[in-house]
């Protein structure tokens, strides 16, 4: 990859070190110039009007999705946040009592928490997928979960937010789809970082985000629906947008995947996404997956030279974002030293709320993040490792 061009098409690296790639990452050049023309043009003309002139670039970001994560453009709904199109998905599943959903012990509490409230509220069941000896999904376990025919659902993150491991998605989405049960993937970690197919992996459901590893704007998520499924499931909340009234008495909802999108958007956001999705395809996926691994795995080599940090990531394919407890301060005292002034270097925490079937399984509490892209060097590692060194510590 040419990481000069990188790092030149991101210009925060000049003042700062961003290593919270797995929170929010920098947005490039090419991002930041559509955004900015776009609000600009909503200054001068209008809401309404500066987004009209601009309909066939809207119309774009889904072909460019699809493309990103080989998917046909009506497969795709665009929707304000990855949770809320995690959301839309699972509560349009006709869960009923007795159901069961699977999930891995990195499942991230957004997700888990719905889990809980369809239980209190339908009566389903919820089971925790064991983890094999390098503490990712186990395969063996899960296809033989798979046999009771109650399973009506595998829903799991591809990345979690406190780290790897890497889930073997596809090998998921196989014995998912011969078993006969949907899989929804949550993608948010894993979209912008590494190669996505959706043919490949077999997932029916997909959700993701626009502001961490893709490199675009908050506040702008995507949801990707099988065109099977899609005509069978019906949305929790429907709108103008997602359905047209026919008669007072009767209306029909699209048949596409925006079905789950609502009429008011973020049109600024949603051309910041399309121009990140963009970006990250002329880069190419699978260049950029090999810099972060190689970065990360720089990382943790090198964090071993720090006494008392401990790393905590596992899996036999570990991802971009590197987690470690250090002896003698906390989390949020590493991520404060390391962000002060004279450092300028982001890292965040990840504790025990955000993962919590993992981190209590682990006896984790809380651990330090530091997620890394591609447009991160390896002098930036050394900064972070001097500065870890001349920490003080209780």
């Amino acid at each position: 990859m040419n990481i000069e061009q990188l790092r030149a098409d991101t210009p925060a690296v000049e003042q700062l070190i961003h290593f919270n790639n797995a929170g929010a990452a920098l947005m490039p050049k090419p991002v930041i110039e559509v955004m900015t023309r776009q609000l600009q043009l909503e200054a001068q003309l209008g809401g309404y009007e500066a987004a009209a002139q601009h309909l066939p670039e809207l119309e774009n970001v889904y072909g460019a999705i699809g493309r990103l994560i080989n998917a046909c453009p009506d497969e795709i709904a665009v929707i304000e946040n990855a949770t809320r199109a995690w959301d839309m998905a699972f509560y349009s599943l006709p869960l009923q009592a007795g159901d069961v959903v699977l999930t891995s012990t990195t499942e991230y509490a957004g997700n888990y928490i719905p889990y809980l409230q369809l239980k209190k509220r339908r009566g389903i069941e919820i089971r925790i997928i064991p983890n094999d000896e390098q503490g990712q999904v186990s395969l063996s376990a899960l296809k033989d979960m798979l046999g009771d025919d109650r399973v009506a659902l595998v829903s799991l993150p591809v990345i979690a937010t406190n780290g790897g491991p890497v889930q073997p998605i596809e090998q998921i989405g196989a014995l998912a789809r011969a078993a006969g049960v949907l899989f929804l993937l949550d993608a948010c970690q894993g979209v912008g970082q590494m190669p996505i197919d959706v043919q490949k992996i077999g997932c029916h459901m997909l959700a993701a985000t626009s502001r961490k590893y893709l490199r675009g704007p908050r506040g702008m998520g995507f949801l990707y629906v099988e065109k099977s499924l899609c005509q069978n499931l019906e949305p929790a909340f429907l709108d103008l947008h997602a359905a047209s009234l026919l008669t007072p008495e009767t209306f029909k909802i699209r048949e596409d995947a925006r079905r789950f999108e609502n009429w008011e958007c973020n049109v600024v956001a949603k051309l910041g996404l399309g121009a990140a999705v963009d970006y990250a395809l002329a880069q190419g996926l699978e260049p950029m997956w090999q810099r972060i691994q190689h970065l990360a795995a720089y990382l943790r080599d090198r964090l071993g030279e720090v006494a008392g940090i401990k790393p905590t990531d596992s899996g036999i394919i570990k991802s971009g974002i590197v987690t470690f407890t250090c002896q003698g301060s906390s989390a949020v005292q590493v991520q404060q030293w390391l962000a002060a002034r004279d450092k300028r270097i982001n890292v965040s925490t990840s504790t025990f709320r955000s993962t919590m079937l993992d981190m209590q399984q682990r006896n984790l509490l809380e651990v330090s993040r530091a997620s890394l892209h591609a447009y991160n060097t390896e002098a930036e590692i050394d900064e972070m490792i001097e500065a870890l060194l001349r920490m003080p510590r209780s």
